[in-house]
Parts: structure tokens; sequence; C-alpha cells
């Protein structure tokens, strides 16, 4: 909207020239939705990153419209556009692909390059973490918000219980050794593992560790009956139900970083994306390591991914393009990983002299891109919502004893096949 202007001589010419000047400051608005999935200032963050694109783009204006967890940010951006709603561009789960591609809502980005540099940008990141943005062989979801899970240890809890602080269990044998100390000897837990909100990314990260991967690339096969796969949840609930490492039953995502920050439990696994929270909040002194191995390393990729809409105006999509890839640059991408804990999502990132210097003084920082070398894609299929369900009930029934590792994985195999045998 114009402001009037009180210079009562100016000239019809002149108020032409203000006008189409006004008009074109703003001649693209460009809605995004974005969930706060985990917590700390991430709305500030964002605001900021946004504010700094529109000084260097004046012609466009975004608003940042918060959902919430992912799954919000999915459910309302998708309501939006149904009910004519202008909706540009989201971040969303990585995971959300087949979903997004079934409903016909998002365009590759491969339609949208065309310049040499374009192309380079589309193929800048870090591989593993495209793994959940490609299929058929085009790129639909641009990383961001990503993160892979990292134990998280309380070091002085450590040496309470006569542990090396500098020495974090590398092995499920050493975690659960570990945690005996630490419960014996402190009136703390030796380990927690989140098992509400997100238990299969949790359970992704066992069954990786115990050489088994949950579904195929095509996103329509599982392996939740796998003995490797039994055997990983078989493990996660003798923590708590046999070794008494851990509390029985199910922990909860949203307080388990409290409970760590109140020395309730000496080791959590958690997101990255917690990081520079923990940094600032901690009363103690805290190290964050790579997960332990089974019979190897493991972790999944989590978080999210930026996507394009397909009800999108070319203008509009040109427009959400510059963004995203203002946002993902180098540069921001770096302040992005200093200022929340996620990680850069692409090598140039780490090697900008902010970050450079960052990891320097504070190598935790650093773990959670190691860790893409042990790394795979976050369970993604069709039907994507109803199959995690499937495994995130069976997870649940299992670590409150309501059911067997085996059975419970065994029922939710049967049930996902029913749901994938479509798509194959």
């Amino acid at each position: 909207m114009l402001k009037k202007i009180k210079i009562s001589f100016i000239g019809l010419t002149t108020i032409v020239f203000v006008m189409s000047f006004a008009t074109k400051l703003f001649s693209i608005e460009l809605n995004m939705y974005y969930p706060v999935a985990v917590g700390g200032p991430l709305t500030k963050i964002v605001d900021g990153m946004v504010n700094d694109f529109e000084r260097k783009n004046p012609d466009v204006k975004v608003n940042a419209i918060y959902a919430g967890n992912y799954n919000d940010a999915r459910i309302k951006a998708l309501a939006a556009l149904k009910s004519g709603k202008p909706a540009q561009l989201s971040v969303m789960f990585s995971i959300d692909i087949y979903e997004l591609i079934e409903q016909d809502a998002i365009v590759p980005f491969d339609d949208l390059v065309t310049s040499y540099e374009d192309k380079a940008w589309l193929y800048s990141f870090y591989p593993t973490l495209m793994e959940n943005g490609v299929t058929d062989g085009k790129v639909w979801g641009i990383p961001f918000q990503r993160s892979t899970i990292v134990m998280y240890y309380n070091k002085d809890l450590f040496r309470k219980a006569g542990l090396n602080p500098n020495k974090p269990p590398n092995t499920w044998n050493e975690l659960v050794s570990y945690g005996k100390k630490i419960k014996s000897s402190t009136n703390s837990w030796g380990v927690m593992i989140p098992s509400t909100g997100y238990p299969y990314w949790m359970f992704g990260a066992l069954t990786m560790q115990n050489d088994q991967v949950l579904m195929n690339g095509d996103g329509n096969v599982t392996y939740f009956d796998h003995p490797n796969v039994v055997g990983a949840l078989q493990f996660w609930h003798d923590l708590g139900n046999k070794h008494k490492v851990m509390p029985s039953g199910t922990i909860e995502w949203g307080t388990l970083r409290k409970n760590f920050l109140e020395g309730k439990t000496a080791i959590m696994w958690h997101s990255t994306g917690n990081l520079t929270t923990v940094k600032k909040n901690a009363k103690f002194d805290f190290g964050v390591a790579m997960l332990p191995a089974s019979k190897r390393r493991g972790t999944p990729t989590g978080g999210g991914n930026f996507y394009i809409f397909k009800k999108s105006s070319e203008a509009e999509k040109k427009a959400s393009m510059r963004l995203i890839k203002f946002m993902t640059s180098p540069e921001q991408a770096a302040h992005w990983s200093m200022a929340t804990g996620y990680m850069g999502v692409s090598p140039a990132s780490y090697q900008t002299s902010a970050l450079t210097n960052y990891v320097k003084q504070f190598p935790p920082a650093l773990v959670a891109r190691d860790q893409l070398n042990y790394a795979t894609a976050e369970l993604s299929t069709f039907q994507t919502g109803r199959v995690r369900k499937l495994l995130d009930d069976a997870i649940q029934s299992a670590l409150t004893g309501n059911k067997t590792p085996k059975s419970a994985l065994k029922g939710a195999q049967k049930n996902a096949e029913k749901l994938l045998k479509r798509y194959k």
C-alpha cells in the first residue's frame, strides 16, 4: 500500500513514477510454511535470514508462516493449497517426498534450473542429504534444516562414575556397561532414547547400526521383520527392561532435552538441531559423539527440505528459487549451523571462514557432519504417514511390553505390505 505524499505541488508525472516504483518494490509475495520441530529460537533466526534476503531482493516479500512440527507444516500447507490460499514454498519433512509427488503438489527443481550456475548449485549438497530428496532421477527437495542423531553425554557424571569423560561409548556393549556404572554411582539414568514424537527415526539409527535399512530406494518395500531389525528393537527394549540403564516404557521426545540438562540422564540420543541450545544452557561439562555401533555405526539423516509448490506462477517459482538459493548459500548455511546446531548442508559451508573458525573453537559442531559417512536415508515410502505409524506403534508396543519385538514388527510388516502393494 502506498503512503500518502503531503507535498501539494507534486506533478502528475512524478506521482506515476512513485506509484510504479512502489509497485515494483513488492511485485512478488511468497508464503513460506515453516515447521518448528526442535526447541530454540528458530523463528527469530529464520526471520533474520528472510529479512536479509528481502534487503537484497526488494521486489520480493516473504511471509514465513510457522506451523508447529513437520506434520503440522505439511497439513497446513496442503490445506492452504486445496482451499485456494496462496502458498509458494515450504520446508517440510525430507520424507514427505512421495506423498507430495503423489498429490501432484510440488515441482522438480530440475525443471526450474536453467543456467550452469543453477545446475552446479543443485548438486552442491552432501549426497547423503540428497537421498531423501531425489527419486525417478529428479531432485524434488533441497536440504536445509537437516540433521543426524547424535549422542550427547554429561562429562561430569562420567567422572563421578569413574569413566573417562573423553571416551564416550563406541559400541552397544559399552553403552550398556557405561550405563550400569552411571546408574550405580549416581542418581541418574545411564541413557535415554526418545520413543515418542519420532520413534521410527531413532529406530532407524539402531537398525542401521545392526546393518539393516528399513526400506528400499523406490519407497515401495519395507524390511520391518528382518532379523537384524527385530534384533535392534530387542536391544532397545532390553536397555530399559533387562539392563535397567534406561527407564522402561516410552520416553518423551519433547522433555528429553530438559531431562538431560537437569542431569536426569548421563546420555541422550537426540537431533543435532539441539546442539546450540544445549551449548547455551548446560550447567555442566558435556560432550557430543557419534552414535555407538553394533555391527557398524549408523544413523538416518533427518529434518526438512525446501519444496516449491506446483500451483505457483512462473514468477513466484523463480522468486522461490532465489530465496532457496540464498538460504542454502555457503554463508547462510554456515550462519544457520552456528545459530541452531543443524548441519551445514554443503561442503562449501564448512569452508567459510565463519564456520571454519567456529568448529575450531567448538569441535562438537562437526560430529553430525562427520557422521554422514555412516548415514542412510530416513524412512520414506509411499503412504509415508500410514507406514510410519505402523512402525511407530510396533516400536511402542514392544517397549511397553504389550508385544514382543518380533510379533510387533511382523504385524507392522504385514500391514505395510498391504499399503505398498499397488506401488510395486
